[in-house]
């Protein structure tokens, strides 16, 4: 179904003394709400809601914390907001943060692209 809106934004309205008839000038416009819909259907897939990224991301700290316990790891080497931002952006424990970078030697981005996988694949189990 078509849904399509005309309006007038500044309208100069004059009634009929004589009857229930009103003239309106101004400038119609026409508002296409079906189109709007679908741009607004469009934006929800584009703007992930962060809110559930960040439970989600929390609820996978929380399962692989409780499969293992936290171990120590040796951070040499690594630089400590390195550790934090994996963590944060992969939703992993320190200790596998710490060990994706000494696998990737440092590389950020690889270090979260290999813990995002590893949990993208264990969910599809």
């Amino acid at each position: 179904m078509l849904w399509i809106l005309f309006f007038i934004s500044k309208p100069d309205v004059f009634k009929s003394p004589n009857s229930e008839t009103y003239v309106i000038f101004g400038e119609a416009k026409i508002e296409d709400l079906s189109s709007q819909l679908q741009t607004q259907a469009a934006q929800q897939f584009r703007m992930p809601n962060m809110g559930s990224m960040m439970a989600k991301s929390e609820t996978t700290t929380a399962a692989a914390a409780a499969q293992e316990e936290e171990e120590e790891v040796d951070e040499t080497g690594v630089e400590p907001r390195d550790i934090d931002l994996v963590m944060t952006q992969a939703g992993f424990p320190r200790s596998k943060a710490v060990k994706a970078l000494k696998t990737h030697d440092g590389d950020i981005v690889s270090a979260i692209m290999e813990l995002t996988n590893w949990a993208a694949s264990r969910s599809d189990l």
